[in-house]
């Protein structure tokens, strides 16, 4: 495979594995994990409860074995608009495109167990989406605005990452953009820089070094606060965790430091009056609770992995999105074949096709932009812009 090949099966299978052992133990807490299943999830586990048809809250959805969540789903529904495309995304491609894909095309849900179409499985932030841009025919750029500020925008939009390799700024606009069209404040914001992160992450040569400094490079206000603040928890962090106990703290201390900028609250299920509200100095946990497992495990995708997952709460997109930055890092030889086998079987997805396809679409846009960027570099010779230290003829 080529590099661009590589990291974006990396990415694309590495979040779809994180989100489906995540899946399992989504809105709990690690005491209730560990409670349930005897212990630390250590892989693929089955549903909370054996008769998920009927169990509440979670019902109807069978999270867990293996299945892949909304994340995923909306993620390869991302890859196929790319795949169309072969350009950049917009805001008015996620209303041209993505859009019809949620209503217009069934497809396998892994959670339901049946063919649906996407609208019918994903979370009410995701079907705003089509409530604004298809029967409300909102302007595409303004769209999200109202909507719940969570991280619906973040989860699938590692693909935004590949399509701009070696340029997290790129990718930061680009996400920024397009996720316009879905959410807000500092559920967009997420957006943003975690593209930028996985953009960073995919460059070859690239350490956790190069991902850090991208999300601090672009991230605004209880982002960037939140984002400095794990950072900074993990500063001179030389001695990832060997024991059950010495995960436990790792979590615990992570949940600490994140805890000031999360506007859902102590209690997952029971969300304080102000969760998932606008604000400046908030952030959505699941980034910077991913950057730190990352962090913690120095990059180590199966233990940063495994770590999200038990750290329960939004499990899933934390797992997806420590997942994505790993795998981008470390390639396909980080992400376990086992897991991304069993997924894929158990998800009835060929995980590792999506990538290649993410892949194609990228080495295609990859391709005008470094055509485009020679055409700009000849208009500013022409405009007599100069390189540093070089006189004028």
């Amino acid at each position: 495979m080529t590099w661009i090949e590589d990291r974006a099966v990396a990415v694309i299978t590495g979040a779809a594995v994180g989100d489906a052992l995540g899946g399992a133990t989504e809105g709990w807490t690690p005491e209730q994990i560990e409670q349930r299943h005897g212990g630390r999830v250590t892989g693929i586990v089955g549903p909370w409860y054996p008769n998920w048809r009927d169990a509440r809250p979670i019902s109807p959805y069978h999270k867990g074995d293996g299945h892949v969540t909304d994340d995923t789903l909306m993620t390869r529904a991302l890859v196929e608009v790319y795949a169309k495309r072969r350009a950049h995304l917009d805001a008015y491609a996620m209303a041209e495109d993505l859009v019809p894909l949620m209503i217009g095309e069934p497809r396998w849900v892994p959670e339901l167990e049946s063919t649906a179409l996407l609208l019918q499985r994903v979370f009410l932030a995701e079907k705003w989406i089509v409530t604004k841009l298809h029967y409300g025919h909102a302007d595409p750029r303004e769209a999200g605005v109202g909507n719940i500020v969570n991280c619906g925008a973040a989860m699938y939009i590692a693909p935004v990452g590949i399509a701009n390799a070696g340029d997290p700024r790129g990718a930061y606009a680009e996400a920024i953009d397009l996720t316009g069209a879905h959410q807000s404040s500092y559920g967009r914001e997420a957006a943003g820089v975690l593209a930028a992160v996985i953009a960073a992450a995919i460059a070859p040569g690239a350490a956790l070094g190069d991902v850090v400094r991208a999300a601090l490079d672009v991230a605004h206000d209880g982002t960037a606060a939140a984002l400095r603040a794990v950072v900074g928890a993990f500063d001179g962090w030389t001695s990832p965790p060997t024991t059950d106990d010495e995960e436990r703290a790792l979590a615990r201390h992570i949940r600490e430091v994140v805890a000031p900028f999360d506007s859902v609250g102590p209690e997952y299920r029971q969300m304080s009056l102000d969760a998932r509200r606008p604000s400046r100095t908030k952030s959505i946990e699941e980034l910077p609770a991913a950057l730190g497992f990352v962090l913690g495990h120095q990059g180590d995708y199966r233990r940063a992995v495994l770590a999200a997952v038990n750290y329960g709460r939004d499990a899933d997109s934390i797992a997806t999105m420590a997942g994505a930055i790993c795998a981008g890092l470390g390639g396909t030889d980080a992400v376990p074949a086992e897991w991304v086998e069993a997924v894929g079987e158990a998800s009835r997805m060929d995980l590792r096709e999506t990538g290649l396809l993410m892949a194609s679409a990228a080495t295609d846009i990859l391709r005008a932009d470094r055509e485009r960027a020679r055409a700009r570099l000849a208009a500013l010779e022409s405009l007599g812009v100069a390189e540093p230290g070089e006189g004028r003829a």
